[in-house]
């Protein structure tokens, strides 16, 4: 039974499912869509437009969501097209691009380097933005099954589960496939498990997706997106032969063959959801205690192992393992990663060289202590966040060593 204070502390969750969208319905969200994107760009038009006049005149005038509500209320009494649809999303657009462009200056502000920045908010295109419509508790209701919107907009929702709690908002999105979802917040639910009194370290790779101080629970790299790449090649092939010049219209099989290749990445996109969560859910019910690395791999786009580190999912996986630890009550403690690789995890000395990724053994110079790099470093999370571990299976006493890997 979950108290309230555990509730408070559990926040909020989000819980998906799938539309049966009428040509009637897909109308009405296409057009309230349109009105929705048409405010954003206008948002963006504006604040560019005051940056460039503050620049130049040297005033501090903002562009707040208190101005852009203002700028709202007059155009819906001279424009009757943004007049006919419901003001709830509107409204919604303007909070989120004030807290995207929020975010933009935040970053600005603390210096962060440009690659870990937001970024302002940028112009949805019609052809490229995919729908995307939210609504806040006055703005929706369910009734009989079914999910009513502002604006006389009704849906038919696939109840693959039922709601924990009455839902606080909705957002209704389309994906890359044409197909539409919505997926509700509800205060999310805390289910203790019983305790084991085992902890665990967590550390992220390539070659092995998840590497811990237990080899009951490495998580291997499933290569989802190695075993269907000869499907995607094939796809990109016939769209690359049927590929229309500027100005065509794409031909059926363009069309079909871009459709095929599109289900495909949504299929090794579930897959690795499902292994993220299938590991996670395993690691969470063995252990009290799991300290994490917390690692970004969004730099590896950059580098040579940039698709076998997108097909390891790390992100999702971590994202996965962070959600399953909230919703049981267990402790996950998030690690800084620097030199975690030059770390020894039985001494706490720190080697005088970086190990190259190649290097799959690491070799203490002030002990002489040698243990496989990932294994090493998993150890190191645990010294980090102060769980001080007798292997997978117990808690060390403060001031014993590891023993000495064969």
């Amino acid at each position: 039974m979950t108290t309230p204070g555990e509730a408070d502390d559990a926040g909020h969750a989000r819980y998906m499912y799938r539309l049966r969208v009428s040509s009637t319905a897909r109308r009405a969200l296409l057009a309230e869509w349109d009105r929705c994107r048409w405010l954003w760009n206008e948002c963006v038009a504006k604040a560019k437009s005051i940056h460039l006049r503050n620049k130049a005149t040297g005033e501090k005038r903002t562009c707040g969501p208190a101005q852009l509500d203002r700028m709202l209320t007059q155009a819906r009494e001279c424009t009757p097209w943004l007049r006919a649809g419901s003001c709830v999303p509107q409204q919604q657009v303007i909070r989120d691009f004030g807290k995207s462009r929020a975010k933009a200056h935040k970053d600005i502000r603390e210096r962060l380097p440009q690659r870990q920045r937001a970024g302002m908010p940028k112009w949805k295109k019609k052809r490229e933005a995919l729908p995307t419509l939210n609504y806040t508790r006055r703005g929706f209701r369910l009734k009989d099954g079914r999910l009513h919107l502002a604006g006389g907009i009704v849906l038919i929702v696939v109840w693959s589960r039922d709601l924990p709690a009455e839902p606080s908002s909705v957002r209704v999105y389309q994906d890359s496939l044409g197909h539409w979802y919505c997926s509700f917040v509800v205060p999310a639910e805390v289910r203790p498990l019983p305790k084991t009194g085992r902890v665990l370290g967590v550390d992220w790779g390539v070659k092995e997706t998840a590497t811990t101080t237990s080899d009951a629970h490495d998580l291997p790299h499933a290569e989802q997106g190695r075993k269907a790449q000869a499907r995607l090649t094939r796809y990109d092939r016939m769209m690359a032969r049927r590929r229309p010049k500027k100005g065509q219209a794409a031909s059926k099989g363009y069309r079909e063959a871009k459709k095929w290749r599109a289900k495909t990445y949504a299929k090794i996109a579930r897959q690795r959801q499902d292994t993220g969560r299938k590991w996670a859910k395993k690691v969470v019910t063995d252990h009290d205690a799991i300290a994490v690395e917390d690692f970004k791999p969004k730099f590896l786009a950059r580098s040579s192992m940039a698709r076998k580190a997108a097909d390891a999912a790390i992100g999702a996986t971590k994202k996965a393992l962070i959600e399953m630890g909230r919703k049981h009550g267990r402790d996950i403690r998030l690690v800084h990663p620097a030199h975690t690789t030059m770390d020894c995890a039985r001494c706490g000395a720190r080697t005088k060289h970086a190990l190259p990724l190649s290097e799959r053994t690491y070799s203490c110079t002030a002990c002489g202590a040698v243990s496989p790099r990932d294994k090493n470093s998993a150890h190191v999370m645990l010294h980090r966040a102060g769980l001080n571990p007798a292997g997978a299976e117990g808690i060390r006493p403060a001031g014993a060593l590891l023993p000495q890997a064969a």
